[in-house]
């Protein structure tokens, strides 16, 4: 009998709003959702706080984040990759 977990991890996608604390970035992720009971499209926003080890992704940026093993008391994600870099103002 082998018991074989599958990790299947979580990978959102996202906006940085904060990377002024060194080693983390905060990214508000967006989602679109339908009310229950009247209908209409609904956009609900989440902040999650996401590790940045070389402090590469800056305010602005659209990245996505991984779910990962508790890091510190509020960071459970991850900054994996880059999809759109923010535009110079």
């Amino acid at each position: 009998m082998t018991d074989t977990k599958k990790s299947i991890n979580r990978t959102l996608v996202g906006k940085v709003v904060s990377d002024k604390r060194s080693k983390t970035v905060t990214v508000l992720v967006e989602r679109r959702v339908k009310h229950a009971l009247y209908g209409k499209i609904v956009a609900k926003s989440s902040k999650y706080h996401a590790h940045d080890e070389k402090g590469e992704y800056h305010l602005g940026d659209v990245i996505e984040i991984t779910e990962s093993k508790p890091i510190s008391k509020t960071k459970n994600w991850v900054a994996t990759r880059l999809i759109e870099k923010a535009a110079a103002v």
